[in-house]
């Protein structure tokens, strides 16, 4: 895929009136916190600014996010009408969102589902995995498949079902293979850029205003491991 933009880091992946997908690096926060780090929603919208000589406010939706310590696709909605309908489009489900990890431990099968109840520990921002549901758990399911076997760790590509706080970080440590850098989840090292070796690959919707079918893919980080695959 081209990129289409990579001024101040930012690699821009699909840009239109309605929308704007950018490839998310480690450390990147999507939308400002606590921290008071700047987000990325910020450096998009100095992108709009300079790239389109805007005056004033530019407008910038955030549709989703991705944790701190994952890369990938995020959407952006760069108008309101684009905004109401990706909110829609996001909560009912009507996307497919493909993830790429490298893991330590090889999974048992090559192919399968997974499917768990989470509950989720707000002072420790964790989630468990359990394998009944319990009070206050929520079903999460993914699949996943082995894309390659590395020399030390295993690359799957996962398609998600649910999307639920630290899903697949939780299910598949929950299966004895945790991301590697995952220290939250079970990795016995932290990766040197502080991250975690899970990548938001794909991204298929429909268009929310020309109704053309968009499928966005990301390049993986610029890492040795990452390209081996």
């Amino acid at each position: 895929m081209k990129i289409l933009s990579t001024k101040e880091n930012l690699q821009v992946l699909y840009e239109d009136n309605h929308i704007i997908v950018v490839n998310k690096r480690v450390g990147d926060i999507v939308q400002g916190d606590k921290t008071g780090d700047k987000p990325l929603s910020d450096i998009v919208k100095e992108y709009i600014k300079d790239k389109y000589n805007k005056p004033g406010e530019v407008f910038l939706g955030v549709v989703h996010r991705l944790d701190r310590p994952t890369t990938g696709i995020v959407m952006f909605a760069r108008t309101s009408k684009a905004l109401t309908r990706l909110n829609e489009i996001f909560k009912n489900r009507e996307t497919q969102k493909t993830y790429w990890a490298l893991v330590k431990n090889k999974p048992s099968l090559p192919e399968a589902t997974l499917t768990h109840y989470l509950t989720r520990n707000e002072k420790s921002n964790t989630s468990k995995a359990h394998a009944k549901e319990i009070s206050g758990s929520k079903k999460a399911s993914l699949t996943y498949k082995v894309l390659k076997n590395l020399t030390n760790y295993t690359a799957l590509e996962i398609d998600l079902h649910t999307g639920r706080h630290h899903q697949i970080r939780c299910q598949l440590s929950a299966i004895g293979s945790p991301i590697k850098g995952d220290l939250k989840y079970g990795a016995d090292r932290s990766n040197p850029d502080g991250g975690i070796c899970l990548h938001a690959r794909k991204l298929s919707l429909t268009h929310p205003v020309t109704k053309n079918i968009l499928e966005i893919i990301a390049p993986v980080p610029d890492d040795a491991l990452w390209r081996s695959i």
